[in-house]
């Protein structure tokens, strides 16, 4: 049985979620990523998350202003969260029900990983002969 930490990366990107969107448009392109990690404000907050998609909903398709917009105002937050012992096939099922292609991995609500649809899939398709 595979679980989370076998699949998830642990080297994930973060960003204030006070950080202007030009900001996050310039990590995201030096990295080379499609989404960030939106730090959270206190131990008990939950981490919110920014990808491809927030962006061109807010910033192409409203014609926000990357130079006035915060990360705050365009990202998902609470994300889900899921812990490095889960199975990915109920990670897969949390995908599916709520459509969505990243969740965090957490232990005792501080980051430690992330897992994407597409490194489940690898994980699958390397299995294939």
């Amino acid at each position: 049985m595979r679980l989370v930490k076998d699949v998830m990366i642990t080297d994930v990107v973060t960003i204030s979620p006070f950080a202007k969107m030009r900001e996050a448009l310039n990590l995201m392109k030096r990295h080379k990523i499609k989404s960030l990690v939106v730090d959270k404000q206190n131990q008990h907050d939950a981490y919110g998350l920014i990808t491809y998609s927030d962006i061109l909903k807010t910033v192409i398709a409203e014609e926000g202003d990357i130079d006035l917009l915060n990360v705050y105002d365009i990202c998902a937050k609470p994300v889900i969260a899921v812990g490095e012992e889960l199975a990915i096939q109920h990670v897969a099922k949390l995908m599916t029900t709520h459509r969505v292609k990243r969740l965090l991995v957490v232990h005792n609500n501080d980051l430690v990983g992330m897992v994407a649809m597409n490194d489940i899939m690898e994980q699958l398709l390397s299995e294939i002969e």
